[in-house]
């Protein structure tokens, strides 16, 4: 699922910037927020991943810190 947030955004981007340079940039610019909002949500998507690795990880540890 996180790929395909970066394939948003390489998408919308590709396509607001063709919208942009074929039609005018002040009409379609706005629309590049939708390109960093799929970009956001990828890395924070993928931070948080790693983010509960190591804290499964770390709940993993103190379990059997507990059982022994």
């Amino acid at each position: 699922m996180s790929y395909f947030w970066l394939a948003v955004a390489t998408v919308s981007f590709v396509t607001v910037s063709y919208l942009c340079i074929t039609e005018g940039f002040d009409k379609y610019a706005s629309n590049y927020v939708f390109s960093i909002v799929a970009l956001a949500t990828y890395f924070v998507k993928r931070w948080m991943m790693k983010r509960m690795g190591n804290h499964t990880q770390y709940m993993q540890e103190q379990s059997e810190k507990k059982d022994a």
